[in-house]
């Protein structure tokens, strides 16, 4: 799906958008994360709420994850102690966050109770505060982020209503959340809207703003006088750009290339964080250069790649050296036996010896086997789609645990384990 414009600003469509919403939902729930789009949609949302009398209709959540900002933590305070009429939520639970710097996972948990002498901060204090202590749902420690958000909006549903979820996304960002929001083959669209999803029959997730731009965000904080996370003056200071401004948990792969911020902006928050998480200070130090892992690490004298992927399985504890050996063995594996899909113009520029198939039925590609795992391409300019000794290097510096940068997706024994976890902590 192309841009199609309509004939109204971004700010008259949301509004339309959220107007749609309170008459076709028992409930509107906000999440918040205390970023500049959910800041916006709160606000939009509570503008109509109070306009059309449906404040009693409304509700807002945000998910803490216990390392972030100061100036995050005093914005989310503020914002619980005004919009006032609204159902409130601050979840302080022990949920599996994206970690992207972890040495041995691709997960942290932060508020574990058997982690509270190295927590980053205390818990918040607060009425609205939902803990292991005090939580009305069942408590499953170790499950994802999003499938948690998933559980608490039909938990939410069960209570209250139908819900729509308002959530923050804008399909600027990336090329993923653009295609996710527009495609025209979505199956699961909200009465045809390409804004809102069906989660559930009683739960619709909703993209008011995914439309609007960053440049977007910031005007109306400017013209429509709402507060804001007073960070992001702290970013522009840094010299970042408005899109490069993002408020997310500091361990996930959006975060590790700013993370050493941190040591600037928060110096007593992050010496918590160091703390925290292992090789937390590592991707602070390397998270925006080389170091960590992209086409341009150079390779250390009298090494090959393959030899220098060996050192770095040496360095690492004896459980992540065996779970990368593992990956590494698979891909070797697939494309000796089986073979993977390229282009005719990435294929021309492959240097190693490499056997060519029929094109796949599928994509129109040839079918590349290498008899010899390639210890490097350097003349190929789609890197990451040709397997190499160099691309697994480059996920073991960057912690890349699944090992997204070969092409891995969670395995279904990785999942079967998920799930049996899941299944064992559910009723406690």
């Amino acid at each position: 799906m192309g841009k199609e414009y309509l004939d109204a600003d971004v700010l008259e469509a949301s509004e339309e958008r959220i107007r749609i919403l309170f008459e076709s939902f028992d409930n509107v729930l906000v999440a918040f994360s205390g970023g500049k789009d959910s800041t916006v949609c709160l606000n939009l949302c509570y503008e109509a709420a109070k306009k059309t009398g449906n404040l009693a209709k409304m509700a807002m959540y945000h998910l803490d994850y216990e390392a972030q900002y100061q100036a995050t933590t005093d914005f989310v305070s503020e914002t619980f102690s005004g919009f006032p009429g609204i159902r409130k939520y601050w979840i302080c639970l022990p949920i599996a966050a994206q970690c992207c710097v972890n040495m041995d996972g691709g997960t942290w948990i932060p508020w574990r109770k058997q982690d509270k002498k190295i927590w980053v901060r205390e818990m918040p204090e607060s009425p609205y505060v939902i803990s292991e202590a005090n939580s009305p749902f069942p408590i499953k420690e170790g499950e994802s982020d999003y499938e948690f958000q998933d559980r608490f909006n039909l938990w939410f549903a069960s209570q209250f209503g139908t819900t729509a979820v308002v959530i923050g996304i804008r399909a600027q960002e990336s090329l993923d959340r653009w295609r996710a929001i527009c495609s025209d083959s979505k199956v699961n669209s909200w009465r045809g809207a390409p804004w809102a999803t069906l989660q559930s029959p009683s739960v619709a997730k909703a993209y008011p703003i995914y439309d609007w731009t960053a440049e977007d965000d910031f005007t109306a904080f400017a013209r429509l006088g709402w507060p804001y996370n007073r960070l992001y003056d702290l970013y522009y200071e840094a010299g970042l750009t408005p899109p490069q401004m993002r408020v997310a948990s500091p361990f996930n792969d959006c975060a590790a290339a700013t993370l050493g911020l941190y040591r600037t902006i928060d110096p007593d928050t992050w010496g918590r964080m160091v703390s925290r998480v292992n090789g937390a200070n590592f991707a602070a130090i390397y998270g925006s250069n080389k170091a960590m892992g992209w086409k341009a690490i150079s390779l250390p004298k009298g090494h090959t790649w393959e030899s220098y992927c060996d050192f770095l399985l040496s360095t690492l504890p004896d459980k992540a050296a065996a779970h990368y050996r593992q990956k590494l063995a698979t891909s070797i594996a697939f494309w000796r036996d089986k073979g993977g899909a390229l282009e005719e113009t990435t294929i021309k520029q492959i240097l190693s010896p490499h056997d060519v198939g029929p094109k796949n039925n599928y994509s129109e590609k040839a079918t590349v086997r290498f008899p010899s795992y390639p210890d490097d391409n350097p003349e190929v300019d789609d890197f990451a789609s040709v397997p190499s000794y160099k691309r697994m290097c480059v996920c073991i510096l960057k912690n890349d645990w699944y090992c997204k940068y070969m092409g891995f997706a969670q395995t279904k024994d990785e999942l079967v384990r998920r799930k049996a976890a899941l299944e064992k902590y559910k009723n406690l």
